[in-house]
């Protein structure tokens, strides 16, 4: 079988001389898979080119003159037209078979642009953020998320700022999370319960102090909105909202765009609070020495959907001690001035 699968047998005579000063011989020329045998009359082979090193030094004349390579001394004339179409088609189809360079190199580039294009969109932004997340110095978080509270109280109303109110709002976050850096805001409006912001602060709705008789709501929305934030770090859920650019800004600047700030507080007054396991709720108020049933109630006054947290309460048949003190309650109660 030969390289043109139609061809069972392809082999015609030729004129074939080993030098340019040696005289021409009456040769059989046939062709092979790959090869092209130069026979005398006798079928003794005087020699064999490999066809994809063929070359026609003569296209368009006839007879055709072939050499095995650019730069040979033998030379082969053939009148015969089926086998100088067949010799022209099999170089053409094993020329095809090589490898080729340009075009490799040009698929290999296109690969590698794919590879970075894919990382650019799918892996880089979410490692900029972890690692921005994780570098980014406390200050500059305090002040991402003082700036993040100015723009949620132009839209949700001033923090309620009486002074001995604020005294004993900084006396809760004690007494709930133990002394640190947490800033509790009671704001008049926005925030349906509480929320929180980078840099450790965390929102209270006033009703959460105002409408309760006791410190005990207050305090479990706090533990929730902090255990929130351990969880997943405010300041990556504000990086992975605003994006590659902002992202890159805040590590190479320590700024946040303006505008960024604001889709992001917006979003944090309107966004459903994210959901936390029961089990780890509970954990934290034990933890804590606070009852988890009056929070479990105030998310559902019926009970139904925080059974959970109320049979499982860790203080359910003792008393773990006031949060507050009355008289820091009623502080805490009057915060607001009203």
């Amino acid at each position: 079988m030969t390289a043109l699968s139609q061809y069972q047998r392809l082999e015609c005579s030729g004129l074939w001389r080993s030098a340019q000063d040696a005289q021409r011989r009456n040769v059989i020329v046939s062709v092979g898979d790959a090869t092209l045998t130069i026979s005398d009359l006798q079928e003794k082979a005087l020699s064999h080119w490999s066809l994809p090193a063929v070359e026609r030094r003569n296209p368009g004349e006839r007879p055709a003159v072939f050499a095995p390579s650019p730069d040979a001394q033998e030379e082969l004339e053939l009148d015969d037209e089926p086998m100088i179409r067949a010799i022209e088609k099999v170089h053409r189809t094993i020329a095809k078979r090589r490898p080729q360079p340009g075009r490799l190199r040009h698929l290999i580039v296109a690969g590698s642009l794919s590879v970075a294009a894919a990382l650019g969109i799918f892996w880089l932004p979410g490692a900029l953020v972890t690692h921005t997340v994780g570098v980014v110095p406390a200050p500059v978080r305090a002040a991402v998320g003082q700036r993040l509270l100015d723009r949620i109280q132009r839209v949700a109303g001033q923090q309620c700022d009486d002074a001995i109110g604020r005294t004993a709002l900084g006396r809760l976050g004690v007494r709930v999370l133990g002394p640190g850096a947490t800033q509790l805001v009671v704001l008049s409006g926005g925030v349906a319960t509480a929320a929180h912001l980078p840099g450790g602060i965390i929102l209270l709705n006033r009703a959460l102090v105002e409408d309760y008789e006791g410190a005990d709501v207050a305090s479990g929305f706090v533990l929730a909105e902090d255990e929130r934030a351990r969880q997943s770090d405010p300041l990556g859920q504000l990086l992975h909202q605003a994006g590659f650019i902002a992202t890159f800004r805040l590590l190479t600047s320590g700024h946040v765009p303006d505008k960024a700030l604001d889709e992001y507080a917006e979003s944090v007054l309107t966004a459903a609070p994210t959901p936390i396991s029961d089990a780890d709720l509970l954990a934290r108020f034990k933890d804590a020495n606070l009852r988890a049933s009056p929070y479990a109630y105030a998310l559902d006054l019926t009970g139904e959907t925080t059974i959970g947290l109320i049979e499982a309460d860790p203080f359910s048949n003792q008393d773990p001690g006031p949060v507050l003190s009355d008289g820091d309650w009623v502080s805490l109660q009057g915060i607001c001035g009203e």
